[in-house]
């Protein structure tokens, strides 16, 4: 991969908003737009089946002026492509080209649970959606697409053989918009390499870089890498590694079904299979802070940058020195917002 060493300026820093809870978060826009000034290079949103990516992106987006909104990510199974390319057009034109769109497949429970869609072959699904929203974008001609998954015009059963290429009517503000992927797979990395401009891992190790090395080998040379981090300026460096353990043992434990769970796979390559699968037998059995708890300290810790400030900026060495280009952190709090970019951009 042609990402070389970086000075620490260099490096980018986002702010990860996630999804709404129950109600519409409070305090989101002066947050942003205090991100914007201290130069922040972009605030990313996310959907699960509650707040959507898109009307989140843009609230955010009518009410800034300079850094990017990314979708951090749209679920492929909730739209269509074609629906995906005008939702992400629209919002380019809006942002005047500040725009990135993230999209990611999900696991089964939720495409099939609450989408209502087939969770088979989720590469070649990925590959025809990508392909299709940039033909698109790039308007070079009405969109005539067969593939296995997505046909337009539609010619399968119940088709009334009335459909014809369209070709979108708006004229987006750029041909190419960015297209970050979410993916943890081997063969789902290395398909975001070759067709994405981004990726956008779960939880990425700076101190184990070779795990994802061959997979990442096809990317270009401007491919990005937005690792999302716990950063938080402690003394208590067990106790900010908490949230960390407890994210880690939700997601391997019960973000799938046993044998079908990427993120119990992902830390078994990691290094950690034995501890892999007792916290993913642990949280479904039902015993979740047991779970939680056999979480190794040592990923947690790998994955965050937390400690004092003197033990931040020397771990922050590790990532200068890695393919990642963005650190997107969670932070609700106008002062650690300053803090990190201190860190990080100063």
């Amino acid at each position: 991969m042609a990402h070389g060493a970086r000075s620490l300026s260099a490096m980018k820093l986002g702010l990860a908003l996630g999804y709404w809870g129950a109600n519409k978060p409070e305090g989101v826009i002066p947050l942003v737009q205090e991100a914007e000034r201290l130069g922040y290079d972009s605030v990313w949103v996310a959907e699960t089946w509650g707040s959507d990516c898109f009307t989140y992106a843009t609230w955010l987006a009518s009410h800034t002026s300079r850094i990017k909104i990314g979708t951090g990510v749209v679920q492929l199974s909730a739209r269509t492509p074609t629906a995906t390319a005008m939702a992400a057009a629209t919002l380019d034109l809006i942002s005047e080209g500040r725009f990135i769109l993230g999209l990611g497949v999900s696991g089964p429970q939720v495409v099939e649970g609450w989408y209502g869609q087939p969770s088979n072959k989720p590469l070649a699904r990925t590959r025809e959606y990508v392909e299709i929203i940039r033909r698109v974008i790039r308007r070079d001609e009405p969109l005539d697409f067969q593939g296995e998954f997505y046909q337009h015009p539609y010619r399968g059963p119940g088709a009334e053989g009335l459909g014809k290429p369209l070709r979108l009517m708006v004229h987006p503000e750029r041909r190419e918009i960015p297209i970050f992927i979410g993916s943890e797979g081997p063969k789902n990395v290395r398909q975001t390499a070759e067709i994405a401009d981004g990726w956008l891992p779960l939880y990425y190790s700076p101190y184990r870089q070779e795990v994802y090395a061959d997979q990442l080998a096809p990317a270009k040379p401007d491919f990005e890498i937005n690792a999302l981090i716990t950063l938080s300026i402690t003394d208590d460096v067990e106790a900010a590694l908490r949230p960390v353990k407890g994210m880690l043992g939700f997601y391997v434990g019960g973000m799938g079904a046993k044998g079908q769970n990427y993120h119990t796979k992902l830390l078994a390559r990691m290094g950690f299979e034995e501890e892999a699968n007792r916290i993913q037998d642990l949280f479904l059995a039902n015993r979740r802070d047991e779970a939680i708890a056999a979480v190794p300290e040592q990923f947690a810790d790998e994955i965050s940058l937390v400690g004092p400030v003197g033990r931040i900026r020397e771990r922050l060495e590790a990532w200068r020195s890695s393919p990642v280009t963005t650190l997107l952190v969670s932070v609700r709090d106008p002062k650690q917002l300053r803090q990190i970019a201190d860190l990080v951009l100063g």
